[in-house]
């Protein structure tokens, strides 16, 4: 496959996967993003620019998680091989529960296929195929390509997405702390089994909330309980189980968001004043937290070319 531009523009949105009982399936794609440029260069040079969350932290050369996803697809595609100039502009905060590695890898595989003489040989199937492969689970890159809310699950034929509805009404507040927890950390204190009444228990609140997110946001609260994850990753995430029992115990709709240690709260009306309100109250219990109401992304993914090539390779949703 040729290469059809040199010059491309990706913008990827954070996600909040799980959502309280979807674990591993369900996410949320949120107006915050990160932006990514890409230049093909004539030498072998691989150049990366980073500012804002992680600068000066992660690898600046071929080991950044986006030229590892961009390589991987252009490989994949039979693209030549060819130097790079990456300036990422970092909006997604890094280890907190907000997608930032399937933001990553996403941006990545989308650049990549924007750099393609067509790039319609890559559809969103295969996208989510490339950055599964990366993630391991496509709860969040589902959402980070195809915007809004999110149902992925592993098919014998390769990770598969689909939409969920969103009620307008409903309102996005990430509480975002000054610490971070590794995924594997958090993933690595859940138990290999479940008693069955938890599994039933949980599977019934996921069903519920494909109906509370789409037509009624009156039952968030109930359908965001699961007895899955979040009171085994109490442990490893204090401040975060503490804070979600505060919420929830004024009966909103509070979730860890991912892995932690972010926490995530679904309001819808006079619901989310309520919440500024409570946050109020709790002076000492939200120090050294971010509260941020970004909105819900319904877009995804969105990549455009820059320069002679001109014109847009594909924006919006994947589909």
């Amino acid at each position: 496959m040729q290469l059809g531009a040199d010059h491309v523009v990706v913008r990827v949105p954070a996600t909040s996967a799980n959502l309280g009982p979807g674990f591993d399936a369900m996410g949320l794609a949120l107006a915050m993003h990160d932006e990514v440029e890409v230049e093909l260069l004539a030498t072998d040079d691989v150049l990366v620019e980073v500012s804002g969350e992680g600068a000066g932290e992660v690898p600046a050369g071929e080991d950044h998680l986006v030229v590892r996803a961009l390589r991987h697809t252009l490989e994949l595609a039979g693209a030549p091989r060819t130097g790079l100039r990456l300036r990422c502009v970092n909006r997604v905060p890094h280890g907190r529960g907000l997608g930032s590695s399937a933001a990553a890898v996403v941006a990545g595989v989308v650049a990549a296929r924007a750099l393609l003489a067509d790039p319609h040989v890559l559809d969103a199937r295969a996208v989510l195929a490339i950055a599964t492969e990366f993630e391991g689970h496509p709860d969040n890159a589902a959402p980070a390509i195809r915007g809004g809310a999110t149902l992925a699950w592993q098919s014998g034929d390769g990770p598969r997405a689909v939409d969920l509805d969103v009620d307008e009404r409903i309102t996005a507040t990430v509480l975002v702390p000054d610490v971070r927890l590794a995924t594997s950390r958090a993933r690595g204190v859940l138990p290999e089994q479940v008693p069955h009444g938890d599994a039933a228990f949980t599977a019934g609140r996921a069903a519920l909330l494909v109906e509370a997110l789409a037509r009624r946001p009156e039952l968030l609260f109930d359908a965001t309980e699961e007895r899955l994850h979040q009171d085994y990753r109490a442990g490893v995430m204090v401040a975060s189980s503490e804070l979600l029992r505060a919420l929830r115990a004024e009966g909103l709709a509070a979730t860890v968001s991912g892995a932690g240690p972010t926490v995530l709260v679904l309001t819808s009306g006079e619901g989310t004043a309520r919440l500024d309100g409570v946050l109020a109250g709790l002076v000492d219990d939200v120090a050294g937290w971010r509260a941020l109401r970004p909105g819900i992304d319904l877009d995804g993914a969105t990549a455009r070319r820059v320069g002679p090539a001109g014109g847009a390779s594909w924006s919006g949703k994947m589909r």
